[in-house]
């Protein structure tokens, strides 16, 4: 591959120690999709299969050194957000955001870990709303993360629809809400784009093999969209991707384990 033809795209997010999700899941997410991929740690966690056992935000200055640097050398064409923690580092990432003229700002507002862990200061939702939406190009929330958001109740895909619409309402251009946590034979994701309603549905598979399942998709959106494609074909390529990853996946550890993102390799 011609390295000045690759994608180059930059994750700012949390470090998961047992690396099925976080920076780690963004960035072997990126490398099975073909695009090159650069990271921000804004917080590092100790956790594993089972859970969360501790958290430590990253020095606020150390994290926008961490963004100057990779955007005035590097240059990515695409930023994609996971654990941002706080409202000093949602502030400070809006802030970077207006100052390099990001394009596609894919934010993935992770608030609660798949064990139940909160992930986000209370005070930050927020942030997110007033700050990082109005300012985003998409946003990923799963159906726990869009009650948040939305303040509306999601349990179907009507509940979901009404909850995008509301989200959109805050300023961002397309929302997808992830479907997977529904009591439903089949994997509901939607997405709205403030017209249209697109859903993408796929036979559950069962498997506990999930952690780190919507780091892994707003990723690939992500470096789908900074190949060329439109938001339509990367939604469902990356539907496809992190199917594939759960069907493919292998157990590792006690717990949840990370679907397996180099299924194609």
């Amino acid at each position: 591959m011609n390295s000045n033809k690759i994608s180059k795209i930059l994750t700012i997010a949390g470090s998961d120690s047992g690396g099925g999700a976080g920076i780690q899941a963004d960035l072997k997410t990126f490398a099975a999709t073909g695009s090159y991929g650069a990271s921000v740690i804004t917080a590092v966690t100790a956790q594993n299969t089972i859970g969360v056992q501790g958290i430590q935000e990253i020095n606020i200055d150390l994290i926008a050194q961490q963004i100057d640097s990779v955007c005035l050398d590097i240059q990515p064409s695409t930023v994609k957000t996971g654990m941002l923690f706080s409202n000093e580092i949602i502030s400070l990432v809006s802030d970077k955001s207006l100052e390099y003229s990001w394009k596609y700002l894919i934010v993935d507002p992770v608030i609660v870990s798949t064990s139940g862990h909160k992930l986000l200061q209370d005070e930050a939702v927020n942030s997110y709303i007033e700050k990082l939406l109005p300012i985003s190009y998409l946003a990923t929330p799963n159906r726990f993360e869009a009650e948040y958001l939305s303040g509306i109740r999601v349990n179907d895909i009507d509940s979901m629809a009404e909850a995008a619409k509301k989200i959109y309402s805050h300023g961002v251009k397309n929302v997808i809400i992830k479907g997977g946590h529904l009591a439903d034979k089949k994997a509901i994701d939607i997405l709205y784009d403030g017209n249209i309603f697109l859903d993408i549905s796929l036979d559950r598979i069962n498997s506990v093999n999930t952690h780190g399942t919507g780091c892994s998709f707003s990723s690939a959106i992500a470096s789908f969209i900074a190949q060329g494609n439109d938001l339509d074909q990367a939604f469902r390529l990356a539907k496809n991707y992190v199917w594939k990853g759960i069907k493919e996946s292998y157990s590792i550890g006690q717990g949840n384990g990370p679907i397996n993102h180099m299924w194609d390799n």
